[in-house]
């Protein structure tokens, strides 16, 4: 800030005489300017809208939501991870973009306890962490909805075009897959970058902090960039390859065993639409609102700050979400759970029940579920 210099005058002394009357003859002559105070009419809507803060009560509750989230998706995605990773078998496309989305999710979960810190207290992890987190938070969720295109496309490619038979070539072509999602997952994360700590009414915070001659044109250059390649176009490529499975499924007799390994999947795909789709909704909106695509009132600009933080907290609910899935509606993965906790000598060894037996058969089909 530029400082102010003061300079003290002696109004009594004839020698500092000022002529406010032909200085004010001088503006309206030169500038056509006319003062009159009764012309000044107050318009609110061209006042800055008042910040939006989280109630003391509110930042509670979602510091326990985010630590209970935490809580349950960590050992939940590890116990996915090790279920898949410890199959006899090689693992189909499938199982390992699952594996990759247990990953996705246990990265996203790791930094639930940062943010509830944030929540409580402000930001104290300083400007480079601030980055770290943001981008981990990115890549893990960019990473989490291509791999649920990824298992779209292969449901896609064994059911409806019937490809099972050149299975290693499908397997040699999912681990390049996986590598190139986790590459376009990094680039989307890298406006995380933008993110700095810095103080707001007295509070820090973590959040986006561009150059303010060009913060309109770079929130939605990158916006545009992560709604189209990290949620529209996935999304677009999702329905239609789950419409069309359904459809075959919905025709072929005898499709039970191929109806109930979809079951998981459909199931995963429809926990992240609605876990994710009102947050993409709500940034959209937001966008809007910035590139003054839509014109808005404060009212409306409080209601979208409050849609942000109630729709990003649901979105992360979903980092714990799979697991619970896999638990109610994966049979093959119940049972190779509890095959593994009697090994470990966590359940103690039972008589096999039909249903094992039965699907002991099924082990080399193309999903875990």
């Amino acid at each position: 800030m530029q400082g102010v210099l003061l300079k003290h005058f002696d109004l009594s002394s004839s020698s500092y005489t000022i002529d406010f009357g032909s200085a004010y003859d001088d503006l309206n002559y030169n500038y056509n300017f006319t003062y009159n105070d009764t012309d000044f009419i107050f318009n609110p809507e061209t006042q800055p809208c008042s910040p939006f803060a989280i109630p003391d009560a509110a930042g509670i509750f979602i510091c326990i939501f985010y630590i209970l989230i935490f809580l349950a998706a960590i050992p939940g995605n590890l116990a996915v991870g090790v279920v898949i990773g410890l199959s006899k078998h090689a693992l189909p496309p499938s199982d390992l973009y699952l594996l990759h989305l247990a990953a996705a999710d246990i990265l996203l979960a790791a930094t639930l306890p940062f943010w509830a810190t944030s929540v409580s207290k402000g930001w104290i992890f300083g400007d480079g962490f601030c980055k770290i987190i943001t981008i981990i938070q990115e890549l893990s969720f960019y990473s989490s909805i291509l791999f649920l295109t990824c298992i779209s496309v292969d449901r896609y490619t064994v059911i409806v075009r019937a490809t099972e038979s050149r299975r290693s070539n499908r397997r040699r072509t999912s681990w390049g897959v996986c590598m190139a999602v986790w590459a376009i997952g990094a680039f989307l994360s890298l406006p995380g970058f933008f993110y700095s700590s810095f103080s707001s009414s007295g509070h820090m915070v973590c959040a986006e902090f561009y150059d303010p001659s060009s913060a309109d044109e770079w929130r939605l250059a990158t916006r545009v960039l992560r709604h189209g390649l990290g949620f529209v176009i996935p999304l677009t490529v999702m329905l239609l390859c789950y419409g069309v499975t359904v459809q075959r499924l919905l025709r072929v007799r005898g499709g039970f065993q191929r109806q109930r390994a979809m079951r998981v999947i459909v199931s995963v795909v429809a926990a992240f639409l609605l876990c994710w789709t009102p947050y993409h909704l709500a940034v959209m909106t937001d966008t809007f609102f910035r590139a003054k695509i839509v014109s808005y009132g404060c009212p409306a600009r409080t209601a979208v700050d409050r849609a942000l933080l109630g729709t990003h907290s649901l979105g992360l609910l979903h980092s714990c979400v799979n697991p619970v899935l896999y638990a109610f509606v994966g049979e093959k993965f119940r049972r190779r759970l509890r095959q593994l906790m009697r090994k470990a000598g966590v359940m103690e060894r039972t008589s096999v029940s039909r249903t094992s037996r039965s699907s002991l058969t099924s082990d080399a089909t193309s999903t875990f579920m």
